[in-house]
């Protein structure tokens, strides 16, 4: 199904061929991002990401999005805690020139000093854009709680003032340390040759230096109450995001978390939502996910909802995270759920891009794939006992945080201190 091949200087492929399809998606994933960073480098990963796209030794900006657009083709990139990937998704007679461009981004960037000052004043008014959302920055003000005075606490896209101290050594003595093909994970996925595409991967990475391996250190959890943040702010909405830490994603309860994320608010016939709006009415919008790292995790729940009803909504979603602990799920909630998780697992596989990403992020990660038919035996497996277990484990107070922003007081907000609790 997968087909491996790995470099003398470590960098790793992964293909899956999927002929009947016009397209091939491909991505190269480097294992490092924001949790990686120095607070006096905070969103240099990010940074870095931006400036990949300004131009090579050999390729200015425009010879790179021409190159790509074209041929019909599409390229993008995100950073996140653990990764920044570099992907495109072309038609399959262009395999070779996509791969040729990605690599050659990767491994000889410019970081030209005039690309550095205008994009720090770019990325600058990307920071401000997202403290003007709400519901953004509200996220923002939860990952401080959930992991405070750490990495994984921090902005993504790092602050202000990092941005605007960052000097171009501090980029490049970063990527000369992690991009390396240590680090480097290629995947693909699409009607292509598995044999053509190692070769044309061995032809334009074969010659990079290896290098050592990132590592970063684990997330700290030292919490022993529930945390509370507001900001007063004259919104139309509040917003309201809620964090419980969870695990990692190597953990043997993942299966069974993701169950309980889908009866609590994964979708339209989940607790909260029937709850929270369509019972009462409070909120338009209320939905949960989890969010899953190599160590660490958290179970998150988000609504928008008129100010004068946060603390209603906060009681009433208290209220059905207790009671999930304490009382079994029914047969046929429980069913819906877990034919939700296989259904939207393998129709979220269907296109070259999703399987491009499912491979990167796994081959990265765990260093390992498992085939999508392996996730839904282990599906199988999970029952209503696992569900009320993995709430107990995981809805304590000792996990929970929550942030909101909105008009709330002072007394609004030790209103909502005292409601705000799971046992």
């Amino acid at each position: 199904m997968y087909k491996f091949k790995t470099l003398d200087n470590g960098a790793r492929f992964v293909v899956k061929e999927i002929s009947n399809r016009d397209s091939i998606s491909i991505g190269i994933w480097l294992n490092v991002g924001a949790r990686y960073e120095t607070k006096a480098v905070s969103g240099v990963s990010h940074f870095l990401e931006h400036l990949l796209f300004k131009g090579t030794k050999k390729r200015t900006n425009d010879d790179i999005k021409e190159a790509i657009e074209g041929r019909g083709g599409a390229m993008n990139g995100f950073t996140s805690e653990e990764f920044t990937c570099y992907l495109v998704k072309v038609l399959s007679r262009d395999m070779d020139i996509a791969l040729d461009i990605l690599s050659d981004m990767v491994l000889n960037a410019k970081l030209d000093p005039g690309d550095i000052k205008k994009e720090k004043t770019v990325i600058k008014e990307e920071i401000k854009l997202y403290m003007d959302l709400p519901n953004h920055h509200v996220q923002e003000m939860l990952v401080e709680l959930l992991w405070p005075d750490q990495p994984l606490g921090r902005n993504l896209a790092g602050t202000v003032e990092t941005v605007s101290d960052m000097k171009r050594t501090d980029i490049s003595g970063y990527k000369n340390k992690y991009y390396n093909p240590a680090n480097i994970v290629v995947s693909a996925s699409g009607n292509l040759d598995s044999d053509r595409f190692f070769s044309s991967c061995e032809k334009y990475l074969a010659a990079a230096r290896p290098g050592i391996k990132s590592s970063y250190k684990n997330a700290s959890e030292a919490q022993k109450r529930p945390n509370f943040k507001s900001l007063s702010k004259e919104t139309e909405q509040a917003h309201l995001a809620i964090g419980i830490r969870a695990f990692g994603r190597g953990d043997p309860d993942k299966y069974a978390l993701t169950i309980l994320n889908i009866i609590l608010g994964g979708n339209m016939s989940s607790r909260l939502f029937k709850e929270i709006r369509e019972k009462r009415g409070l909120a338009y919008e209320i939905n949960t996910h989890t969010k899953k790292l190599n160590d660490t995790g958290a179970f998150l729940i988000s609504a928008g909802l008129d100010n004068k009803n946060v603390i209603k909504a906060t009681e009433l979603i208290m209220k059905e995270l207790k009671k999930i602990k304490e009382k079994t799920v029914g047969k046929d909630e429980f069913e819906r759920a877990r034919e939700f998780y296989k259904g939207q697992l393998l129709l979220g596989l269907e296109d070259t891009l999703d399987q491009m990403l499912w491979m990167g992020e796994h081959l990265s990660a765990e260093s390992k794939i498992p085939a999508p038919q392996e996730v839904v035996a282990e599906i199988e497996k999970i029952t209503p006992d696992d569900v009320r277990r993995v709430a107990g484990r995981v809805f304590v107070d000792r996990r929970l945080n929550m942030a909101v922003i909105g008009t709330a007081d002072k007394s609004g907000e030790k209103n909502i201190s005292e409601v705000l609790h799971i046992g």
